[in-house]
């Protein structure tokens, strides 16, 4: 059985692609420290590539990077970091969470070495558990909200009214789906319930959690006549929210019971699951919900009515916030607050029926939300593509992926083009964003399917006004998009040297690795006396102008986490403008170099030094480290280079790992 050096589990909400842009953020981070990881997958179809015990169990160190419930509890007793799925979006966040994780064993020299903006995060926050309850209750209902809205909106297909066997556009098949399609919708409440319960109560909450999510649909039922309590009575309603609330309680109650009945003998825990749990649980969490249902339908009702009141204010004001709440996170937390909102209103406008006021601000907030989520990739594919010159390769490519993300719904394609420039580029897919909210309100579209991007246009009401909504405001966005990068590119070309512009990277030269540049029967007392060695090297050598410039360059990286690898290997590396061309330089102390930080404790015998231009920190810097990390997972590679006294032999190695 493999196994792995760190172990990784990842989750979002909807399950398509935070999940698995940190599974490739956590791999990429931990190849280019020589580490071997497993990242198990929480996504939409499933749990994908699980961990099992014994992989679990033969791991130095995990990371959790989920907004939903990935049962950590399997981790139990592993040095472990915690965080949101958004936290490990990038090659460089998901590293200093694996550099946590193994601080975490306890190694003060090397915790010292951790984010510390972080540092409260080692033990999971409290809006942060919140959090994940509530979002792997989102996560199971998104589905069904799908699901049974698209249906639904099919169904319209045949006639607005086509359901109704009175009307002259019946139609027995469309009939059917609105029956299938309201089903699953008046699912979505129970369902979101249960797994908010879940999460927190683990399967014993599922009983209370759908029971709270139906009493949260139904309200409390009142005899019209008597004005009393009756089960063959009506009552009003409180919504998702009311499911929220009810689904902390469900999950919170069993974590109570499980605690009154600690004291039962073992024996009886058959009892306890079958009988005790949701007999108490839902009797208890039953009475709340009722109890709270008058003050919890007037939330819902002032909710509502303040959201039309925002419309009441006008097209702007509410495409505005539509559009802001959108494209704030993509896809995070308050983008998350936006779309749920949008699907709320979106079942309460379906049960209303066709042509009533409800359905008609339902349908319409919808469109509005929908195209919000469309408009921030499909603006970094009309940057990609009219300013080519000013984007690398990767982000063109990813760009152009992404005109097939935003015309399916799929917001989160345009995360990583943020993340790189936080300001401007989160305002500027606002203002996008916003743009389309306001124009599909103003022109009056109306979306019956929660989801589905343009695949759901033959239901959408004045189609063609919502995609022209949403092309302005991916053009708008795209221009300023292409402006800031175009002013980024040329202030860059301006502070680059003129008189050496940057070549194409040594890297793939035969000779990188100079035999001069390797060092093989030195002594060293500590990390700093060898780091010195190699910055006092590489002046002397010509590859460096100041030693004492390279000296921080490589302090202020160790800072940030030890180079030390495994089995005696070490990578530091530094980038900085007192580097005036691309070289490695090789050290080797047979003794070993006691005082530098490694993943397995054993001392530095091998240091293989990167020293990289300024200008070059992104493209060289990134290729010659990733391939150094992935020859140091070779085991003829390490024992060569390690057992060889013969610099010729041993620049030779790793010349051949560079090409």
């Amino acid at each position: 059985m493999a196994k792995f050096d760190i172990i990784a589990a990842t989750g979002c909400p909807t399950g398509i692609a935070h999940t698995f842009m940190a599974k490739e953020a956590l791999e990429k981070a931990a190849a280019e420290r020589g580490l071997t990881i497993k990242v198990e997958t929480h996504g939409q179809v499933g749990v994908e590539n699980e961990l099992t015990k014994s992989e679990i169990a033969g791991a130095k160190a995990v990371v959790v990077a989920a907004d939903k419930d990935v049962q950590a509890e399997r981790f139990a007793g592993k040095p472990m970091v915690s965080v949101g799925v958004s936290k490990a979006l990038s090659v460089e966040a998901a590293g200093k969470l694996i550099d946590r994780a193994l601080a975490a064993k306890g190694d003060d020299t090397v915790a010292a070495a951790a984010d510390v903006e972080d540092e409260v995060e080692e033990k999971e926050s409290i809006g942060h558990i919140i959090y994940k309850h509530l979002m792997n209750g989102v996560s199971h209902m998104l589905v069904f909200v799908v699901a049974g809205g698209v249906l639904t909106a099919v169904s319209f297909l045949w006639g607005i009214t086509s359901f109704d066997s009175t009307a002259s556009d019946y139609n027995s098949f469309a009939a059917m789906l609105k029956i299938i399609g309201g089903i699953a919708m008046n699912l979505m409440v129970p369902v979101l319930s249960a797994y908010i319960a879940e999460s927190i109560g683990k399967r014993p909450a599922l009983v209370p959690g759908f029971v709270a999510g139906m009493i949260a649909i139904q309200g409390l039922p009142v005899n019209a006549e008597t004005g009393m309590i009756d089960a063959g009575g009506a009552g009003v309603g409180f919504g998702f929210l009311g499911g929220i609330v009810g689904g902390f309680l469900a999950g919170y109650v069993i974590l109570l019971l499980e605690k009154v009945f600690a004291g039962l003998p073992k024996n009886l825990d058959g009892l306890k699951a079958i009988f005790l749990y949701p007999l108490f649980s839902t009797a208890i969490v039953g009475l709340v919900m009722l109890g709270i249902s008058g003050p919890m339908a007037a939330i819902n009702t002032a909710m509502m009515d303040f959201l039309k009141g925002l419309s009441a204010s006008g097209a702007v004001v509410l495409g505005l916030a539509i559009g802001c709440m959108c494209a704030f996170d993509m896809g995070g937390p308050v983008n998350k607050a936006a779309y749920v909102t949008g699907t709320a209103m979106l079942t309460e406008a379906l049960a209303a029926g066709v042509g009533t006021d409800t359905y008609n601000f339902g349908t319409n907030f919808m469109a509005a939300v929908s195209a919000a989520c469309i408009v921030p990739p499909l603006i970094t594919t009309f940057a990609v593509v009219v300013g080519k010159k000013y984007f690398s390769q990767e982000d063109h490519d990813a760009g152009v992926v992404n005109l097939i993300l935003g015309c399916t719904h799929i917001t989160e394609g345009a995360i990583p083009f943020m993340t790189k420039n936080i300001w401007p580029v989160m305002p500027i897919m606002m203002l996008g964003s916003s743009i389309a909210s306001i124009l599909t309100i103003m022109f009056n579209v109306h979306d019956p399917a929660p989801h589905g991007g343009f695949l759901v246009l033959p239901v959408v009401e004045n189609g063609p006004l919502w995609v022209l909504a949403i092309l302005i405001g991916a053009v708008v966005g795209g221009i300023l998009f292409v402006a800031f990068k175009k002013y980024d590119f040329e202030k860059n070309q301006k502070a680059a040297p003129v008189a050496k512009p940057v070549e194409a990277p040594k890297a793939e030269a035969a000779d990188f690795v100079k035999v001069e540049n390797v060092f093989v029967a030195e002594d060293f007392a500590s990390r700093d006396e060898a780091l010195s060695f190699v910055s006092n090297q590489a002046v002397k050598a010509g590859i460096a102008s100041d030693a004492d410039a390279v000296m921080n360059a490589f302090l202020a990286r160790e800072a940030e986490g030890t180079t030390g690898m495994m089995e005696g290997f070490a990578i530091p590396h530094a980038k900085s403008d007192a580097i005036t061309e691309a070289a490695v330089i090789v050290v080797k102390d047979e003794s070993g170099v006691t005082g530098w930080d490694t993943m397995d404790g054993a001392p530095v015998n091998v240091a293989i030094a990167l020293l990289i231009p300024g200008a070059q920190a992104g493209t060289t810097h990134l290729k010659i480290l990733s391939k150094v990390a992935e020859a140091l997972m070779d085991e003829d590679f390490r024992a060569t280079v390690k057992g060889s006294t013969d610099a010729a032999k041993i620049a030779k190695t790793i010349n051949a790992r560079l090409v």
